[in-house]
C-alpha cells in the first residue's frame, strides 16, 4: 500500500504549507450496515472520507491537490467523495491554479452503486474544464490505482507519473481472476509496465514527484515571460558543396535534440502516447530554453530505431500539449527518415505524417521549426511548417535519403551526391525559396564547436518567437 495521505503531502509540500479546502461529511445512508462501515473507515482512517483536497506550496509555488485515502474503505469513490474532487477541481480553475490528483483507490464504491459510477462523467468534465482553461492537471498514481478511478480522473493528466511498483488497473486483480478463472500475466497492471509501453509517462517516488511538479509549474508559469532580445551572427557564405552538409550531418558526434535540452533550465520529458504506445525516436518535452518557456517536440538522432507512426502520435500529442497549456511548440527536425518496415506501414505511417502536417499549420500558438541536421522525407516534413523556420548551415531537407533518391532516376546509389545538388536541399537554396526565415552560421562545422553551434540555434529560435509577438 502507499504511504499515508499524511506521509504523502509531507514528502510532496514545502513544510506546513497545506491549507485544506474540506468541509465535514455527513453520514447520510439510510443503509445501517453501510453507516456501520462508514464510522469504523472514520475512526480507524482518521478521515472524513477517502478524498482530500486543499493547497500547498512546493518549492514556493501554489497548487491544487486532490489526494486519495486509501485507508478509508481502500480509497473507494462514492457520491460524496466524487463531489468533494468535482469541488476541489472547480475550484482550483476558478483560482487558476494548476492541479496535482494523486489518486490511491480501489475504485467506485460497490455500496452505492451507479449513482456513484455515473459521476464518473463529472469528474472528467470538471477536469476537463480545467485543462480548457491553460491550466496543467497532473496525475500521481498511487498504490493502487483501479477501475473508476483510474478510468476518470487519474487517465487524464497532461502528465502521468505513477509511484514505483503501483498496481495500475482498469479490471482489478481479484475481479479478472473471480470472473474469468484466470490471472493476468505478472507485471502487466505494474507502473513500469505501462511506463515502458507508453501509458504513463514516467515511475517517479513522492519525492521525485516534488520535483518534476516544481519543474512543471515553472515551466507552464512562464508562458508569458518574454526572452531577452539576442543579435544574429553575421550569415557565412556558401561553403563546399550540399553533398560535403549531407556527410557533416551524418557526423556521430554532431550536438542535436540531446544536446540542445541540456541547455535547458527546467525539462520535463513526456513518454508514449498515454494510449499504449512509445516511441523514443521521438521526444516530447516541457522546457525552458533561452528564457522561453517552450513544449518541445523532436527528433532524437540518438534513437536505436527510426521513427514510426507512434512516434508521428506523441508529436501530435506533443501539438496539443502546446495548444492546452497556451505554450509555443519547438519542432526540432533531425532525421534519416522515418521507418520504412510493413509494421509502418500497417500502422499508418502516411496517415500520421498527413495528420502531423495538418495539426502544426492549424495551430493557434506560436510555432518555430529547426532543421538541425539531416532531414529526411515525410518524418522530417511532418514537424518543418512551423511558423517560423529555422535551419543550421549545414541542414538540409529532402523528400527522400540522397542514395534513396539516386536509386529512383538512376537505379543505383552512385549518384547520390549528385541529386542532392540538384534537389536543392540545403540551406542556403531553402532561405532564398522562402522555406526557412533563418540560417545559423556554422563558422566551424558544429561538431568540431558545440558550444558556440547550440547557442546559436536558441538566439534564433527565440528571434523567430519574438517576431510572432510583434505580429500579433
Amino acid at each position: 500500500m502507499s504511504p499515508s495521505s499524511e506521509a504523502y503531502l509531507d514528502a510532496l509540500l514545502d513544510l506546513g504549507s497545506f491549507v485544506s479546502w474540506d468541509t465535514r461529511i455527513e453520514i447520510a445512508s439510510e443503509d445501517p450496515g453501510y453507516r456501520r462501515e462508514l464510522r469504523r473507515a472514520a475512526r480507524t482512517s482518521g478521515h472524513d472520507e477517502s478524498i482530500l483536497t486543499g493547497t500547498g506550496r512546493i518549492e514556493g509555488r501554489r497548487v491544487a491537490l486532490v489526494v486519495g485515502v486509501f485507508e478509508f474503505l481502500a480509497g473507494s469513490i462514492g457520491t460524496a467523495a466524487a463531489r468533494r474532487i468535482i469541488t476541489a477541481i472547480e475550484r482550483a480553475t476558478a483560482e487558476r491554479l494548476p492541479l496535482l490528483a494523486a489518486p490511491a483507490s480501489g475504485g467506485t464504491r460497490m455500496q452505492e452503486g451507479t449513482r456513484a459510477f455515473v459521476l464518473m462523467a463529472d469528474l472528467a468534465r470538471a477536469v476537463s474544464e480545467h485543462r480548457r482553461h491553460g491550466l496543467a492537471y497532473v496525475a500521481h498514481l498511487r498504490h493502487p490505482t483501479t477501475g473508476g478511478a483510474f478510468a476518470s480522473w487519474g487517465s487524464l493528466g497532461h502528465f502521468t507519473a505513477a509511484e514505483p511498483g503501483a498496481l495500475l488497473a482498469f479490471s482489478g486483480p481479484r475481479v479478472h481472476a473471480t470472473l474469468t478463472g484466470t490471472r493476468f500475466p505478472e507485471g502487466v497492471q505494474t507502473a513500469e509496465n505501462l511506463s515502458a509501453r507508453g501509458v504513463i509517462d514516467a515511475v517517479l517516488t513522492p519525492e521525485e514527484m516534488r520535483a518534476t511538479m516544481a519543474r512543471i509549474v515553472r515551466v507552464t508559469e512562464g508562458r508569458d515571460r518574454r526572452p531577452v532580445e539576442t543579435t544574429p551572427l553575421p550569415r557565412s557564405p556558401a561553403d563546399g558543396t550540399d553533398w560535403a552538409s549531407v556527410l557533416l550531418t551524418r557526423d556521430a558526434g554532431r550536438p542535436g535534440l540531446r544536446e540542445l535540452l541540456a541547455r535547458a533550465t527546467d525539462v520535463v520529458e513526456f513518454h508514449g502516447t498515454n494510449e499504449g504506445e512509445r516511441d523514443d525516436a521521438v521526444v516530447v518535452a516541457l522546457a525552458d530554453l533561452g528564457g522561453a518557456s517552450w513544449v518541445v517536440v523532436g527528433h532524437d538522432r540518438t534513437a536505436p530505431a527510426p521513427m514510426g507512426p507512434a512516434g508521428l502520435r506523441q508529436a501530435q500529442r506533443g501539438m496539443d500539449l502546446a495548444e492546452q497549456l497556451g505554450l509555443p511548440l519547438l519542432t526540432v527536425v533531425d532525421t534519416a527518415g522515418a521507418d520504412l518496415s510493413p509494421a509502418a506501414e500497417e500502422g499508418a505511417l502516411a496517415g500520421e505524417i498527413a495528420r502531423s502536417l495538418a495539426r502544426i499549420t492549424a495551430l493557434a500558438v506560436p510555432s518555430v521549426s529547426v532543421i538541425l541536421g539531416q532531414g529526411t522525407g515525410g518524418g522530417a516534413l511532418a514537424l518543418v511548417p512551423a511558423r517560423r523556420v529555422v535551419a543550421a548551415q549545414h541542414a538540409w531537407l529532402s523528400p527522400l535519403l540522397p542514395e534513396g533518391a539516386s536509386a529512383i532516376v538512376y537505379r543505383d546509389t552512385a549518384h547520390a551526391a549528385e541529386m542532392v545538388e540538384r534537389q536543392g536541399v540545403g540551406s542556403d537554396t531553402l532561405f532564398a525559396n522562402g522555406v526557412v526565415h533563418e540560417v545559423v552560421p556554422e563558422p566551424r562545422p558544429a561538431h568540431l564547436d558545440p558550444e558556440s553551434f547550440l547557442a546559436g540555434v536558441v538566439g534564433a529560435c527565440v528571434r523567430q518567437l519574438k517576431d510572432q509577438d510583434r505580429t500579433v
